[in-house]
């Protein structure tokens, strides 16, 4: 684990229904606030202050949450969660272990000897997360499995942009968050972790509708397991 004490959980989610299944099976009081625009919800689990922002759609919005988490509510530790699509074979509602994240819009290679979507002080463009989070995790749930997400400011339901990304990257599972959540963490040296489920595969937007609350649902009580443990 970790080697700081944890007192306060910082938690990153973008929609209302990937968060209310988490905050509905709690059972707990919970408090709801405005602050700088974001709808935060605090509550306490294991004897720890958990402070959930609903950051909205897309990787700014993402990031503004993380160091809104960060710089005033001082959260020890970052946990993003919510759903996302599949680039490869996953079945629906699937928990992933995001064990890398590739911000795919970011492109400095015309300019820099830098591979795309590769940061300057990153030695790739995966950046990695926690390693002690992710095994936290795996000791929990030792079938879950793990994977590379390529994050970037838009919906993705075009097979053959699917297609570019996993031969590209190797990425397993896309979204619009993590990059932004996983790159503010890193900079403040908050250790940060990220579960996804799979709401979506080949069906694209249509899929995502129908599925999205089936695959939120999935993860709920590994979160729950992951927050007793921390």
């Amino acid at each position: 684990m970790t080697h700081r004490k944890i007192k306060t959980v910082g938690m990153v989610v973008a929609m209302q229904k990937e968060i209310m299944p988490l905050i509905e099976r709690s059972g707990i009081k919970t408090k709801t606030v405005m602050k700088y625009g974001f709808e935060v919800t605090k509550f306490t689990v294991a004897d720890k202050n958990i402070v959930c922002v609903k950051s909205g759609v897309g990787e700014l919005h993402a990031a503004a949450a993380t160091q809104l988490l960060i710089g005033v509510y001082k959260a020890d530790v970052i946990i993003n969660f919510g759903v996302c699509g599949a680039l490869k074979d996953k079945a629906i509602a699937e928990t992933v272990l995001v064990k890398g994240v590739v911000h795919y819009d970011f492109d400095l290679s015309p300019i820099d000897p830098l591979s795309e979507g590769q940061y300057p002080d990153e030695p790739s463009a995966i950046i990695e997360t926690d390693k002690d989070l992710r095994k936290a995790v795996k000791a929990i749930d030792t079938s879950i499995g793990e994977a590379i997400c390529a994050s970037g400011d838009k919906f993705v339901a075009d097979e053959n942009i699917k297609s570019d990304l996993a031969e590209k990257y190797g990425a397993e599972i896309c979204e619009m968050e993590s990059a932004g959540v996983l790159i503010t963490a890193k900079h403040a040296a908050v250790p940060c972790v990220i579960l996804k489920a799979v709401s979506d595969g080949k069906g694209g937007a249509e899929e995502f509708k129908e599925m999205v609350d089936r695959a939120a649902n999935a993860y709920i009580k590994l979160v729950f397991s992951l927050l007793e443990r921390l």
